[in-house]
């Protein structure tokens, strides 16, 4: 049997979600980001028993089937910029489409719909959070970064980051206090849609 777990986002998630299961007794085969894969199939005592066990970490057992595939569709764009050593060479929105089996068009306007923020807007904030990661390890330039990210330039970079920081990549870097989101956290605060152009 299969469960989708909203804000499930992080390998403690899964740890989290591996321990409530093993005090149900039951077995999993797959403990993904998001989806989680069982041998058993859940009686409707043992679906709120899990749920609310869930909820008490802040994870949502869900069965809401837009609810699902609006999670499908964050995880698929975590996996590409969070999880991934290089972004897909082909561009997003084909990428998500085919990884869900699903036309480009309807899965933008049901996010757009449920989340309030475009997928396209979704995937900037999740690229600046990961520039900021990149920047603060200190591993690459931006001129390397820039190339890691697919961005078209240096520029594009650095004007895409000021819009969504207010700071410039070498400014950012100088800053004692690096200011990060939690990535489940991204694209749930509110924001101007104008700096979220591309």
């Amino acid at each position: 049997m299969k469960l989708f777990i909203k804000y499930m986002v992080s390998q403690r998630c899964k740890m989290v979600v591996k321990e409530e299961l093993k005090k149900m007794g039951l077995h999993y085969m797959v403990v993904d980001l998001g989806e989680v894969e069982i041998m058993e199939t859940l009686q409707d005592t043992q679906w709120q028993t899990l749920k609310e066990a869930l909820m008490v970490s802040g994870l949502e057992l869900m069965d809401d089937k837009r609810t699902i595939l609006i999670e499908k569709i964050i995880h698929v764009i975590m996996e590409m910029i969070h999880v991934s050593e290089e972004l897909p060479i082909v561009n997003y929105s084909n990428h998500i489409s085919e990884k869900l089996h699903y036309d480009y068009t309807y899965l933008s306007n049901l996010f757009t719909e449920i989340k309030g923020i475009t997928i396209q807007q979704f995937i900037i904030l999740h690229k600046i959070e990961r520039i900021k990661e990149l920047i603060i390890y200190d591993e690459f330039n931006i001129t390397e970064i820039a190339w890691k990210m697919n961005y078209s330039s240096v520029a594009h970079l650095s004007n895409q980051f000021k819009k969504i920081t207010g700071f410039s990549p070498t400014h950012f870097k100088q800053l004692k206090q690096k200011r990060r989101t939690p990535i489940e956290e991204i694209g749930n605060e509110n924001r101007d849609p104008e700096k979220l152009k591309p």
